[in-house]
């Protein structure tokens, strides 16, 4: 008989993830037609996926899976890097949006994502650091941002994609833009900004599409997606034209790639990361970790 590898598994419970009864018991078969034993741990709290994977990670462990939304891949891959892994990493979406698993073309059922592990090849994408944070897929701040921390779990999983859109309309009532300085490195942007996006995805809470044909989950860049208050209904109604349309060359939008960012801002207002609440600083600071995750799918 031959020696299984090992796969050590996170699961968030709340994200989702019980579509049906034997889900669990069917992937951890899949895992072991293809030589696998499965050791698993259940989050209970945020920062928990972080912390497991830092305390139960060691050369005895094959293969890391995560199993949820986007803030616990968030948290596993802050574990792996924290802890220098260098293996693969195979993310099994469960969670109410899943932004980066659409950008990547994950199947929403978890048996098929679990085979898409097993037979996939391990690739090297991009992930960013704020403010000495990980982050996979955003950081953003502004008009639906808190959104995706703020709005409530069982809200989420009832409702999904219409969660946020539903949530996010609050803050169409209630939001002050944010000034902000964003310095590239080689160019500067100022101004007041309804919301502002350092992004390596195709799509932003399900809600806005940024697949314009020249993002590249694995180029050594990000995006920053900036987005102008508009002075009137006239501004308002050109921006939502350029967001539908693509067009981010525009006096309202834009989207440029960097490999880095200074982005000042007086307010220190809070930011979403991969829909996890991170602090907000006066100058915050963004760089990209060029292949900085191997994922297997």
């Amino acid at each position: 008989m031959g020696t299984f590898k090992r796969i050590y598994m996170v699961i968030n419970p709340n994200a989702g993830v019980r579509k049906k009864g034997n889900v669990l018991n069917d992937i951890i078969n899949i895992f072991a037609d293809h030589g696998f034993e499965t050791i698993v741990s259940y989050t209970r709290k945020s920062g928990d996926a972080a912390t497991f994977v830092e305390e139960h990670v060691d050369d005895q462990i094959d293969m890391i899976v995560c199993m949820g939304g986007d803030g616990t891949l968030n948290e596993t891959l802050s574990g792996a890097r924290k802890i220098g892994w260098k293996k693969p990493v195979g993310y099994i979406p469960a969670g109410s949006t899943n932004d980066f698993a659409s950008s990547l073309g994950l199947p929403s059922d978890p048996e098929e994502a679990a085979n898409r592990i097993m037979e996939g090849k391990p690739k090297r994408l991009d992930l960013g650091i704020f403010n000495g944070r990980t982050f996979v897929y955003t950081a953003s701040c502004g008009l639906f941002a808190r959104t995706s921390y703020e709005t409530p779990q069982k809200f989420k999983n009832t409702l999904g994609h219409l969660a946020y859109i539903l949530e996010g309309m609050k803050d169409l009532t209630q939001f002050t833009p944010n000034y902000m300085k964003i310095d590239t490195g080689e160019e500067v942007y100022e101004g007041e900004f309804i919301l502002t996006a350092v992004c390596n995805t195709f799509s932003l809470g399900g809600v806005m599409n940024l697949d314009n044909g020249e993002i590249d989950l694995g180029d050594g860049l990000f995006e920053i997606l900036m987005i102008r208050q508009p002075k009137d209904i006239v501004q308002l109604n050109e921006t939502i034209k350029a967001l539908y349309e693509q067009n981010f060359d525009h006096d309202q939008v834009n989207l440029v790639k960097v490999r880095k960012a200074k982005i000042t801002c007086p307010s220190k207002e809070d930011w979403s990361l991969d829909g996890e609440r991170g602090e907000g600083l006066e100058v915050n600071e963004f760089e990209v970790v060029s292949g900085g995750m191997k994922l297997i799918y």
